[in-house]
């Protein structure tokens, strides 16, 4: 059993029956899903899932996982997903799915969130891996030239040599190489207001829990938000 896997099993058991659920995207986030519908199977687990993505949501249905939107729920109870960086404080940055928005939306409507990691992902300092910055097309060569000028390092996340990355929201994403982000505060602010922007994929004072994969079991961190 691989480290994602360990996160991904013991984040599902914090899971109760008739919880509404927010199901996270990527490749750990994919392990707790499959294990929330074998006990939607198994144990006859009664939970309804919001998934952050189209691929997450094809994941649930394909497991016998009941979905909804988050405007068809009127709050989530529990939201676990993965990140892509987690810093010495517990600010993330997630987006390397490519479903940040989703997430973040979700997230925010989320009474508790749920972190799942291997350990590769606790760094000290933000900046690391690429800050994915999702864009509306329109303008986006614009908002390219303005990040460059301010010496991000952009680069549009491709899926081949010519073709850009969509989202499902059918955004581009611009990748921010930033080495270290010294304030993920400040820079968040920063595109907050920038025209065009429609999300980043720093995720400040989000996580309640973070659970972390290590060779030797799961541990589990309470974080402490700011």
């Amino acid at each position: 059993m691989n480290l994602k896997q360990t996160v991904g099993i013991e984040a599902a058991n914090y899971v109760k029956d008739g919880m509404i659920v927010g199901l996270g995207t990527g490749s750990t986030a994919y392990y707790m899903i499959e294990e929330l519908g074998r006990r939607v199977k198994e144990e006859e687990l009664s939970i309804v899932g919001v998934p952050t993505s189209i691929a997450s949501r094809k994941q649930a249905l394909d497991l016998g996982i009941p979905v909804k939107s988050i405007d068809e729920v009127s709050h989530v109870d529990l939201t676990i997903d993965g990140a892509d960086e987690i810093s010495a404080d517990f600010q993330g940055i997630k987006g390397g799915g490519a479903a940040l928005l989703f997430e973040k939306i979700v997230a925010t409507y989320s009474k508790q969130v749920i972190w799942i990691v291997d350990e590769a992902k606790m760094v000290q300092k933000l900046g690391g891996f690429p800050l994915p910055v999702e864009v509306v097309p329109y303008g986006e060569e614009q908002l390219f030239r303005l990040f460059e000028a301010k010496g991000y390092q952009p680069t549009f996340r491709m899926i081949n040599t010519f073709e850009k990355k969509i989202t499902d929201c059918g955004h581009s994403i611009i990748d921010l190489h930033l080495d270290t982000i010294e304030d993920p505060f400040v820079l968040a602010k920063e595109l907050d207001h920038t025209v065009g922007v429609v999300e980043h994929g720093l995720f400040l004072n989000m996580a309640d829990t973070v659970i972390v994969g290590k060779a030797d079991g799961p541990l589990t961190i309470q974080a402490s938000k700011k």
